[in-house]
Formats: structure tokens, sequence, C-alpha cells
């Protein structure tokens, strides 16, 4: 996929007449992979969290999109660290991770945009402004998405180039 995508960008470039380092083109091959991983992340994350909210409809309590939110949080964490360590931030011939240090790094990071983030952003989308709990978490991912990118490379990932 990497060289598809390297491919694709040149011909971008080529077609708007800019010139590209090839390490910006690495760069850009990781963050488009990164976007990809984030998309997938969102739509599981969003999916799981509609599931909640659907299974506790019959019960109807208050704080379904808490418990919507924690449960998008916990599962879509688990799908996104997996495929950032696969397929985005890969590891250099001879390095290695700490993988279960990395997936708390990772729960660490995406606790403050999936957990703190998400509920306070929530009680003021669907309490303050009215907004429709269905719609309130596709908000947020607009919201945390920037702020995961930045602390799965910097910190979970350590990831100290832009591209490998």
């Amino acid at each position: 996929m990497d060289n598809f995508l390297e491919k694709v960008i040149r011909i971008v470039f080529r077609i708007l007449h800019i010139e590209v380092k090839e390490r910006t083109v690495g760069s850009l091959v990781q963050f488009i992979k990164f976007g990809i991983v984030g998309l997938s992340n969102s739509a599981v994350g969003y999916a799981l969290n509609i599931a909640t909210l659907l299974l506790l409809k019959p019960y109807k309590v208050s704080w379904d999109y808490y418990a919507g939110n924690m449960v998008g949080f916990t599962l879509s964490v688990l799908w996104s660290f997996y495929w950032n360590n696969r397929f985005v931030f890969k590891l250099r011939e001879g390095e290695k991770r700490n993988l279960a240090l990395a997936l708390f790094k990772a729960y660490l990071s995406y606790a403050f945009t999936g957990v703190v983030l998400s509920n306070i952003l929530s009680y003021f989308w669907i309490d303050v402004l009215e907004i429709s709990k269905m719609t309130a978490p596709l908000l947020n991912i607009v919201i945390g998405v920037p702020i995961n990118f930045t602390m799965n490379k910097m910190w979970t990932f350590k990831d100290k180039g832009l591209y490998r």
C-alpha cells in the first residue's frame, strides 16, 4: 500500500508542478495511513456508541450517552492501537516496542479525548445546546482526532521520524 500511496502523491505533486522531497512523500504516506486507521476507528467507536444507546433505550436511563462514550472508547482504542502499531507507526528493523506499555499509553492518551473531553463536550452538545445524542459523538470526533494523532505519534509510539 505504501508504494501505491507514494505513486499517487508523486502524481498529484507533478500535476500541481510542485517539487517534493522523498521525506515529504513518506510523511504524507504516514499521515494518510493514520487517517485511514482514524476513519475506521471513528466508525467503530461511533457504531459501538450508537449500539449502546440503542441497547439502553428501553431502560430510559439519563446516563446512556456516558455509557455509549465509555463502550465506544474502550473497544475503539484497542482497534486503533492494533492498526496503528501494525500499519502506521511501524518499527525499524532491530527496534523493539513494549506493547503492554504502549497500549497503556494509548489508553491514557485516548482517555483525555475519548473519556474526559468527550463527556464534557457531550454534556455541552446534548444538555446545553440540545443537539441529538446521535450527532454529538460525531462532533467529538472532529475535535479529538488531531489531539489523538499528536499524542500517539509523540508519546504512545514514540515515532521520532515522520516516516519509516
